[in-house]
């Protein structure tokens, strides 16, 4: 599963470019072509997993047998209804059993959850101009320390 897998982390604001877009999805379609890439985990909370998420449902089209899987960070047991609500946007979600007591921590262990099933990590981190704590550079940081392919946009 790993081997096939992408996550995508970036700041909750970026400066959004027809250029930025364009990398996004031919970063994307890159990865499905040459590297078999067909699951894509996605987070919230982000411009960024939103740009992502609009690039690899928009190549759903053309490649129908890629995944796009929602990493919950809140709710561990959902309804029907906003599974339904979810299943609008991705093909798949989950809430990492292993984040339900991190707290305070919650978005850094879903990323270290993210991390730890692929084997590629698309970023988008700003070191000109980083937040004051960025969660990014956190999962930047750990993705590097596994090993991870990272690709920084």
């Amino acid at each position: 599963m790993k081997e096939k897998t992408c996550s995508f982390f970036g700041h909750r604001r970026i400066y959004e470019t027809v250029e930025l877009r364009k990398k996004i999805t031919e970063t994307v379609r890159k990865l499905i072509i040459e590297e078999k890439v067909d699951r894509f985990l996605f987070g919230s909370k982000s411009l960024f997993d939103a740009l992502c998420l609009e690039a690899v449902t928009e190549l759903k089209e053309t490649y129908p047998h890629i995944k796009r899987v929602y990493v919950r960070v809140e709710f561990p047991y959902i309804k029907e209804e906003y599974t339904a609500y979810l299943m609008k946007y991705y093909d798949e979600t989950y809430f990492p059993e292993k984040i339900i007591s991190a707290g305070k921590a919650v978005y850094v262990e879903r990323n270290y959850e993210m991390i730890d099933n692929s084997r590629f990590c698309i970023v988008y981190y700003d070191e000109q101009n980083p937040p004051h704590k960025s969660g990014t550079k956190i999962a930047m940081d750990y993705a590097v320390e596994r090993g991870r392919r990272i690709i920084l946009l």
